[in-house]
This record gives structure tokens, C-alpha cells and sequence, in this order.
């Protein structure tokens, strides 16, 4: 199995993405619901167009797997506080 060197803006704007999917799937708020909806657009946009993809010819679908594997998890950082 390949591991990869994210750098760390990216594995915050995954960890983002991933706590902002999460509410999303509990809320029931409709004005909370388009806050949601609108913070996944920005975010996926952001880790799409990371330039660290384009270090990574042909791996780049490998690479974006791994990398929600690895932030799928809750940060242990945040856990602790």
C-alpha cells in the first residue's frame, strides 16, 4: 500500500469536509441545511483543485481515497479537547 505526504491544509480541508457532511446528515434545520450544503461546495472545491494532485500523475484517484480514509476518523487532537 502506497502512503502519501498530505500536506496539512489538506488533510484540514478533509477533516472539515467530513464534520460538515456529518451535521449535514443530522440537521434538520432548513437555513442550517443550505449553510451545510453550501460549506461542502467551497470545501470540495478546495481539496479538487489542491495543487498537490498534480504531483501525483496517475495516482491521483489512489491518493484521494487514502486521503479520506486517513481523515475519516475524528482528529485525535480534536477528540481530546
Amino acid at each position: 500500500m502506497t502512503s502519501y505526504a498530505f500536506p496539512n491544509d489538506l488533510v484540514q480541508a478533509q477533516r472539515a469536509w467530513d464534520t460538515a457532511y456529518r451535521q449535514l446528515s443530522q440537521e434538520e434545520d432548513p437555513a442550517r441545511t443550505t449553510v451545510l450544503r453550501r460549506t461542502l461546495q467551497r470545501l470540495s472545491v478546495r481539496i479538487a483543485t489542491h495543487p498537490y494532485w498534480a504531483t501525483i500523475p496517475g495516482g491521483a484517484p489512489a491518493a484521494r481515497m487514502a486521503l479520506k480514509q486517513q481523515t475519516w476518523e475524528p482528529d485525535p487532537q480534536e477528540v481530546r479537547r
